[in-house]
């Protein structure tokens, strides 16, 4: 199945494919969902709507910098990146891969695609960030060269 995968810009047409992708891969592992869980709807929007306008906001952040794996028109992954020139950072804020297309090392190619991105951008630190339970990124983010810097520990109320 790997053969034959090739990543290429986004264009807005890919939207709405990559908001499915986005809601069918982060189950379990989103914090929206976490919220969700504990309080409930917000505002009566599923966790499901408000993931998906993550992906919406990093193709208007940075529409150039969101990369887009397919094979025969089928797209089957992808990755979103956000730049800080002013402090050489790059940022992969979110990434996901279909079900069917996971365990071929399409992760790790849009990773090594992002890296590439943000090395011909100029930036000099590449960013990731992932959730404790997310096992597949404890993983796989480590393999491809990134440090753990710090845990973060997200608080909530209802008011």
């Amino acid at each position: 199945m790997s053969e034959g995968i090739v990543i290429r810009h986004y264009r807005p047409e890919d939207l709405p494919q990559l908001r499915l992708i986005t809601v069918e891969s982060f189950g379990g592992v989103a914090l929206e969902q976490m919220l969700e869980e504990r309080f409930g709807l917000l505002n009566g929007r599923s966790w499901r709507e408000r993931k998906a306008e993550h992906i919406d906001e990093d193709c208007r952040q940075n529409s150039g910098g969101v990369f887009v794996a397919e094979k025969g028109g089928e797209i089957l992954g992808y990755i979103t990146t956000r730049l800080d020139p002013a402090n050489g950072r790059g940022r992969i804020p979110n990434m996901a891969v279909i079900e069917k297309a996971r365990g071929l090392g399409l992760g790790r190619r849009l990773i090594q695609h992002a890296l590439d991105y943000f090395r011909q951008s100029g930036m000099k630190i590449a960013q990731i960030e992932t959730m404790a339970s997310n096992d597949v990124g404890q993983y796989l983010y480590p393999s491809c060269g990134f440090q753990e810097i710090a845990r973060q520990v997200h608080y909530a109320m209802e008011l």
